[in-house]
């Protein structure tokens, strides 16, 4: 559950900052494919955020117990 909430939570940020990127500095010529409109700019940073929330994801690491040549 909590990896989800990281990234859930990494995509609310990156979609505001992708919402903040456009609005402040934005692309006014209408020829950047992503920071022209305020729903590419959002969904860009919606995919970035979730994939730098998932980066904090740990993952617990099990141990096999190898006894192929112990019998």
């Amino acid at each position: 559950m909590k990896r989800y909430t990281k990234i859930a939570i990494g995509a609310a940020l990156g979609t505001i900052g992708g919402y903040a990127y456009y609005y402040f500095v934005g692309c006014a010529s209408g020829t950047c494919a992503i920071t022209s409109s305020p729903v590419n700019s959002s969904l860009y940073g919606l995919f970035m955020g979730g994939l730098l929330g998932d980066l904090f994801h740990k993952e617990k690491k099990v141990e096999k117990q190898e006894n192929e040549g112990n019998n």
